[in-house]
Order: structure tokens, then sequence, then C-alpha cells
């Protein structure tokens, strides 16, 4: 039966190698490898990956094309969402027309797989985070806001409802953003993120059921790069 699984954070850089993650720590050490060891382990072709954001370090398309070769040659379906380091995501059409065959990214719209569609946005720092700041940060969270919408007014309902976002939907100390109501009113089932780094972070972030809807942390550091299994359909 297919698999949905999930996985974010991947931030590849095979055309940028001044990028590579180990100076973040020696958990970082050839990561880009030991995803794709417990990638093709665990993922079949009949399934689908999630990877909600930060993709790929590379500053323009033409960078990111080694990157996304990388994860054509994966087994999956990939769907790919917008983080806030993917500078080299320019229009979506644009990226659209680059990616390889098995993968599709996400903006402002959904994606079917069987009986299941996803619709979701970037997301923003949310205000009941520490470092929200109000000049600063509002307008983007707003503007998040209304993106999802967007995309979660394009679900139909016949399907089961899945969201990815890159920035967790809740602040630090687990406090539910004005992204909760607004995903509970359009009955999502499961929300996956990314985003967050470091064991202190991934320990703080809220994951679990909340309001009937699951949420999962899906930062690769935080799964070890290994692939989630969100569900089987």
């Amino acid at each position: 039966m297919p698999k949905i699984y999930a996985i974010g954070d991947l931030h590849l850089s095979h055309a940028v190698p001044d990028k590579a993650m180990d100076i973040f720590g020696a958990h970082w050490a050839n990561h880009s490898e030991r995803l794709q060891n417990a990638w093709s382990d665990r993922v079949h072709e009949d399934d689908l990956v999630l990877i909600p954001g930060d993709i790929s370090w590379a500053m323009y398309l033409s960078e990111a094309a080694a990157d996304l070769a990388f994860l054509g040659d994966l087994p999956g379906t990939k769907l790919l969402l917008r983080g806030n380091h993917d500078f080299w995501w320019s229009s979506v059409t644009k990226v659209r027309q680059a990616l390889p065959k098995s993968a599709f990214a996400l903006q402002n719209d959904t994606f079917r797989f069987g009986p299941v569609e996803i619709a979701g946005t970037r997301g923003w720092t949310v205000p009941e985070s520490a470092g929200f700041k109000e000049s600063d940060d509002r307008k983007l969270f707003e503007r998040e806001k209304l993106r999802l919408k967007l995309s979660l007014d394009r679900l139909s309902p016949d399907t089961l409802h899945l969201v990815m976002l890159h920035y967790p939907p809740f602040g630090e100390n687990g406090a539910p953003s004005e992204f909760i109501p607004l995903l509970e009113s359009y009955n999502i089932h499961t929300v996956v993120y990314a985003h967050l780094h470091g064991a202190k972070a991934h320990a703080a972030a809220f994951t679990g059921t909340y309001h009937g809807t699951a949420y999962h942390l899906v930062a690769s550091d935080a799964l070890h790069f290994v692939p989630k299994e969100i569900l089987t359909l």
C-alpha cells in the first residue's frame, strides 16, 4: 500500500560545496549520503515524500539543478514547498519547469495523491514566538495566513486533508498561533513542519495531536536524516 513520508530542511549543496552543513556540528557530516541511503531503504516508487522547505542552499535556479536531480533520482513522488532559505525558488512556473518528472511544487494550490490532498504555505515566525517583532514580522505573518487560506480553499470535500508548513504553527512554549484555528476550520487531518534545528529547539517543538489534528516536526536533523512515515493509504 502506498505511504506518505515527510522530511524537510534537506539543505542540499551539490553545486555550492562551501555550504556544507557539517559546520553546524558533527551530526550533519555526510548528511546528503545518509539521507540518500535512508530514503532508498524505505521509500518505494508508489510512495509520496513531503519536503516542507529549505531544500537547497543554491542562490539561483540553475545552481539548484544538481540538488533537484539528486531528488529526482530518489524513489517516490516528491512534493516540494519553499522554505526561508530557498532563494533559488523564483517564480513557481520556472520552478515547475525545472523540476524532475517525479517532483512537484506546491504554492497557493493543492496536490492530490490518491484519496489525500495536500495544501500548504511557507508560514512565518508566529507572534507566540520570542523572536517575533511586530514591526518586522506582522506583515509577513499576515501574508502567509492569506496564502495558507488560498491553498486551503482549494481542498476538495471528499479527500483526506494534509498540510505542509515550513515554519512551526506553534510558539516555543507550545502556544497555538492564529494558524491553528484556520487549520481546524478546514478539518485538517495532519500537519508537517520543519525549520527548527538543534536539540533544544527540537525538544521544545510541539508534536502530537491538538484538537484532533496530528502535528509532526520533520526537520531532517530531528529525524536523523530518515524520512518519517506519516500515513499509509
